[in-house]
């Protein structure tokens, strides 16, 4: 008779891993088999559900926990940080659960981008799963209760939240980025996976007159960790896109589409919705900064796109860090609790 232990591990095998590559590997394999497509959400649950006691007291925590060091842990962002300290192709973890952990990560981006982001993992952490931790808020598999899954690590945290964060993007504050040749990348960030929306972003540069230019070109960035909400009526830096003429505007749509790209469709469409109700990118400034200028060549690597409740930072020197903050107002609990806290070389 098969215990209740036993059943669970074959519906485990038979619902999430038919197909998959399951060779014993230092890191979880990036390449799967086809399988039926599920939400990053389902695969959540079911990973919450295959935990023991055990791992749930290092990685499970109520909705609102709060630590010293970090605030509101669940709203917490780094550029580079493990929210746990068990990484993913630790012992920690059983390969059923390495494999649905990737499942629920491959549900967060767009199928696109996956090669994309396995290189950025292989430059700066050895591959997926090596040096990331997650963590889990809330229970994902009771009725009615907020929960929230986060995935952290060298120059990546992102959320699933199954729709528990109201008026907020991508689950919360996020950071992408990429270190493709060292820590000093030279200009034009060769084999870099992000920096071609900074090309984009540049390219609008060079639409604008020289009055227009003025405004969009400043000296120094700010803290790139500077990502709370200023809401409507603030001063901004920069240009403001509203006073830019139908092609230049036309441009900047598409700027914000390659921003958005690497993400899923549903995030996408909440960033979209949420930017929208704050007034669209009309609302929004677009500001470009001299320091840093890696090579001197006026290709500005850093650069910020901000509105009333949207802020989209890219550092671009020495290697390319991405901050993200999206709600449809600032008056949202979630953006007085952030704490992105010191920042770590990475």
């Amino acid at each position: 008779m098969k215990t209740e232990n036993s059943n669970r591990r074959d519906f485990l095998t038979k619902a999430t891993i038919a197909g998959a590559s399951l060779a014993t590997l230092p890191l979880i394999s990036a390449k799967t088999a086809p399988t039926p497509r599920k939400s990053a959400e389902n695969y959540v649950k079911l990973l919450h559900k295959s935990l023991t006691d055990t791992q749930r007291k290092v990685i499970c925590f109520p909705w609102a926990h709060k630590d010293s060091k970090n605030g509101l842990l669940r709203t917490h962002v780094s550029n580079n940080w493990r929210i746990t300290n068990q990484p993913l192709t630790s012992k920690f973890y059983t390969k059923e659960q390495q494999v649905l952990i990737r499942k629920v990560w491959e549900g967060l981006v767009n199928p696109d981008w996956i090669e994309r982001f396995d290189k950025q993992f292989k430059d700066d952490m050895g591959g997926f799963g090596k040096k990331q931790g997650i963590a889990i808020f809330g229970n994902p598999n009771k009725e009615g209760e907020k929960y929230e899954f986060v995935l952290t690590g060298r120059h990546g945290t992102v959320r699933c939240d199954g729709d528990s964060e109201d008026h907020v993007a991508f689950g919360g504050p996020i950071v992408y980025g990429h270190a493709a040749s060292g820590y000093y990348e030279k200009p034009a960030h060769p084999n870099n996976v992000f920096w071609h929306q900074a090309v984009a972003a540049n390219n609008l540069f060079k639409m604008l007159d020289g009055e227009q230019r003025r405004q969009a070109l400043r000296t120094e960035a700010p803290a790139e960790n500077k990502i709370a909400f200023r809401g409507k009526g603030a001063s901004f830096e920069g240009i403001a896109i509203d006073s830019l003429s139908k092609d230049q505007k036309e441009h900047a749509q598409g700027v914000l589409r390659a921003l958005i790209e690497p993400y899923r469709q549903k995030d996408r469409d909440e960033a979209l919705t949420a930017l929208k109700k704050q007034g669209g990118l009309d609302a929004c400034h677009l500001t470009f900064y001299k320091k840093d200028d890696l090579g001197d060549d006026g290709i500005w690597d850093n650069w910020r796109l901000e509105g009333p409740s949207f802020i989209w930072h890219y550092r671009g020197a020495p290697h390319v860090h991405v901050w993200i903050n999206v709600a449809d107002s600032a008056n949202v609990e979630l953006n007085s609790q952030n704490r992105s806290g010191p920042l770590r070389k990475g």
